[in-house]
């Protein structure tokens, strides 16, 4: 019976299961397989080798089948003969019981690598990614467990935190109104990676590329339950995208567990620190770096991205330190990364959506400058200018008004459309939306590190009070900024992202570093949509604005040609005087925004005190304020019609006014 090297992993052939694993430095490989999860007396086989891939076919086994491997090779790259070792290209693990992070296991406590039957039927009944276009996407970024984890969130028991849960969620985000979901790593991940009486909860401690997060299924097969989940998503109208992290693994750095590649091939799977013998270079801030630009690394890479694309009909990808993926072997930038253009050019991913965080945790930036014609890239300058211009720091209002317009001085010179910066104002990583104006510092001490974890430049202001208040006058201050920063984000040319439970002022104490988390603390408290109810109303107006616009033209222009056509006068109080100097908190424009019927004049003053602004001549109604309480703040068509000459803008306040446009 004639084993293959080809394809990777473990797959059924009429003869049985054919394994084949990639080790370029092995002097010996061994196939292992058990019984159960905890078996400590495996079945042993020989694998031979053809050039550095390593295969045999064994005729008895079949799907579910318990398998590992066993390599053999020169201990300065890293060998450990006794170390078991999971496939890379396995579609399931299984995690024994006893498995620990930190020692070295043994047999029995090890992960195991499970045989999946890929030629398993699913009724897909015509399912298709959705190809919506950039330019009408509002993306939801969230914790596919923490979404439903609550008890409060209305799920059945057995469900919460599931995919099966989130489907019972769907009528939420349908009423919300975003187009896609954009769901931290749901890649099987190691929950131990995390300190000491902690569990790791956001997810980015990869053990696969290719294997489901248990956890994150209620019945026996996370595979069928995933894919469930997506079709009931895209028949919803919604868009699913994976944030996804191909930068470093769960195997950690000198100190952490070989379970996988460091025990097959270190020196093929790792960026090695060139000034330290046997040890891994850490641009990830994860104690190694995946050497994603060594040809075996790149097919890894793709092989996963076409089978989240091909098997599971996921419709695109964030890219977690995408920067990352620009290093070539000795760690130094290219101009033209491989791994990336593999990506960009590869035919299954045509039509993907692919958003990239172009920077990493050793200071390669590459906002603005990603490579590629595919590539969207969140844009931290949206993040950094918007907190400032709303908390009224000095100098803030000219790099706002280049925000709004879609970053023209980031994303202009490569020229290309406007779509490509992903606008936010908070994502997972730092303060939620509550907090941002709740809290003049971190409160990390929960995470067991002496608050010394997470970022300390987040731009926040408390509004007066630390935390949690019973002052009604700081509270209403609080809820107009969060539709202040709602409604710049929503309204500015690029592609906005919300984060999870922002819509109802999800709070997680001050945390801005909750990976930890796995708790209340984190999960979306499902009371909150009753308790702030009218902020909800509010979002859904801003959203359901957003996605009502018309396509802009029958091909994608280019952010400057975009605005080259795009009819907007600047004002600040006073009609066609925009102040710009390094004191100003104030800011006007009168425009119709791409594929809006309608002409907007949007005012902004984020000074402490009241201030008039003149209008425009023309029929205006007052659409939004975000001075008033709900559900003033945000009217329906034809809105509020204004008679005077100037509106009175309370202290950091946003009004917009509506003109319908004439002919």
């Amino acid at each position: 019976m004639r084993s293959r090297c080809f394809p990777l992993g473990s797959s059924l052939t009429g003869e049985g299961v054919n394994f084949c694993v990639y080790s370029r430095n092995a002097t010996r490989l061994e196939l292992l397989l058990f019984e159960s999860v905890e078996s400590e007396k495996p079945r042993v086989v020989k694998l031979e080798r053809t050039y550095h891939y390593w295969h045999g076919v064994v005729p008895d086994v079949g799907a579910g089948q318990l398998y590992g491997f066993r390599a053999d090779g020169p201990a300065e790259l890293g060998f450990r003969p006794e170390a078991l070792l999971y496939d890379p290209y396995a579609r399931q693990l299984a995690v024994p019981a006893g498995y620990e992070r930190r020692g070295r296991p043994t047999l029995a406590s090890s992960i195991k690598s499970q045989v999946v039957d890929r030629r398993a039927r699913f009724d897909w009944d015509g399912d298709a990614p959705l190809g919506r276009p950039f330019a009408n996407s509002v993306i939801y970024e969230m914790h596919l467990a923490g979404f439903t984890r609550h008890p409060s969130s209305g799920v059945r028991p057995e469900r919460r935190g599931t995919c099966a849960g989130l489907v019972e969620k769907i009528p939420y985000l349908q009423s919300l109104g975003i187009t896609a979901v954009e769901l931290l790593p749901v890649f099987h991940f190691d929950p131990q990676d995390a300190p000491a009486g902690h569990l790791n909860y956001w997810g980015y401690s990869p053990l696969s590329f290719f294997a489901l997060h248990p956890a994150y299924s209620h019945g026996p097969d996370p595979i069928r339950e995933f894919k469930t989940m997506v079709k009931a998503l895209h028949r919803a109208g919604i868009e699913v995208i994976l944030d996804v992290v191909y930068n470093h693994t769960a195997e950690g750095g000198a100190d952490g567990p070989t379970v996988c590649w460091k025990g097959l091939d270190r020196a093929t799977y790792y960026l090695s620190d060139p000034n330290r013998p046997g040890g891994l270079a850490d641009y990830t801030g994860c104690g190694n770096t995946l050497n994603g630009n060594h040809t075996v690394v790149r097919r890894m890479i793709l092989d996963s991205l076409r089978y989240w694309v091909q098997d599971m009909h996921v419709d695109g990808f964030r890219f977690d330190l995408a920067s990352i993926l620009a290093r070539d072997e000795q760690g130094r930038p290219q101009d033209n990364p491989p791994v990336l253009w593999d990506i960009e050019t590869d035919p299954v991913l045509a039509g993907t959506k692919l958003i990239a965080e172009a920077w990493d945790a050793s200071g390669l930036y590459q906002v603005g400058s990603f490579i590629g014609d595919s590539w969207k890239e969140w844009n931290g300058r949206f993040r950094d200018d918007v907190r400032g211009f709303l908390r009224a720091e000095n100098g803030s209002v000219r790099p706002l008004a280049d925000r709004l317009l879609g970053s023209p001085d980031v994303f202009g010179p490569e020229n290309r459309e406007a779509e490509q910066s992903i606008n936010f104002v908070t994502c997972h990583d730092g303060f939620t939306l509550n907090d941002l104006v709740s809290y003049d510092a971190k409160h990390n001490e929960a995470n067991g590190e002496d608050n010394r974890d997470g970022s300390n430049d987040n731009r926040s202001w408390n509004c007066g009070q630390e935390g949690p208040t019973a002052d009604a006058a700081i509270e209403a201050l609080r809820e107009r900024q969060i539709r202040n920063f709602l409604t710049l984000n929503l309204l500015a040319l690029g592609t906005p992202m919300l984060t999870m439970g922002d819509e109802v002022r999800r709070s997680q104490l001050g945390n801005n570093n909750a990976y930890c988390q796995d708790n209340e603390l984190s999960w979306l408290d499902w009371s909150l949509v009753e308790r702030n109810a009218g902020l909800l109303r509010f979002v859904r107006g801003l959203i359901a604005y957003r996605t009502a616009r018309k396509p802009v033209s029958d091909r994608q222009l280019s952010l400057t040609e975009l605005l080259r056509s795009f009819p907007i006068t600047w004002h600040g109080i006073r009609l066609n005087q925009p102040d710009w100097s390094h004191t100003s908190h104030t800011l006007a424009f009168t425009t119709r925004l791409p594929g809006d019927e309608d002409w907007l004049h949007v005012m902004l003053n984020a000074y402490w005190e009241p201030l008039r602004f003149e209008l425009p001549e023309g029929a205006w109604s007052r659409w939004l304020d975000t001075a008033r309480p709900a559900p003033e703040d945000l009217v329906e068509a034809p809105g509020v019609r204004v008679t005077t000459p100037e509106v009175l803008l309370q202290a950091r306040s946003v009004v917009v006014l509506r003109r319908v446009a004439p002919g």
